[in-house]
Formats: structure tokens, sequence, C-alpha cells
């Protein structure tokens, strides 16, 4: 299924268009989105669970977070 914008919105909250357009490129679903963003705001829990390190779009997806995170400081 096609994730839309607000699709983005309901899991990262208000974000600029710009970080939007980046996600939905990706071709990612709302699962891997909501992956991601766990992993980017509690990667010490997942890691403690033994979860094997990302990869693919959920990995793509956690530079995205991390570089608009990183834009804001």
């Amino acid at each position: 299924m096609t994730m839309t914008s607000e699709d983005v919105i309901a899991i990262l909250g208000p974000v600029d268009e710009t970080l939007i357009a980046d996600v939905l490129a990706t071709g990612a679903n709302q699962t891997e989105l909501a992956e991601a963003f766990a992993w980017v705001s509690s990667d010490e829990a997942l890691m403690s669970e033994r979860r094997p390190l990302p990869t693919g779009r959920i990995a793509l997806l956690i530079d995205l977070l991390v570089s608009d995170d990183e834009e804001l400081d």
C-alpha cells in the first residue's frame, strides 16, 4: 500500500514538506517508517532486544530521519 503525506505525519508528527517528500520517495510503507522511527527514537532499547541492525529501506529512512534531526540542532 502506498504511503501518503498524512501517513508520514501520523507516524512522525509535524515535519517539513521536504522530509515528507524524501520519505515518500523511498517507496517505504507505514510499517517500515514506524520501525525506522523506533530505531531513531530508542536504538538502545532495540539493540538490547537483540534485533538485527536495519537494512534496505528502513536503513535509508533512518538516515533521512537522523539527517533531518541533525539539521534541527
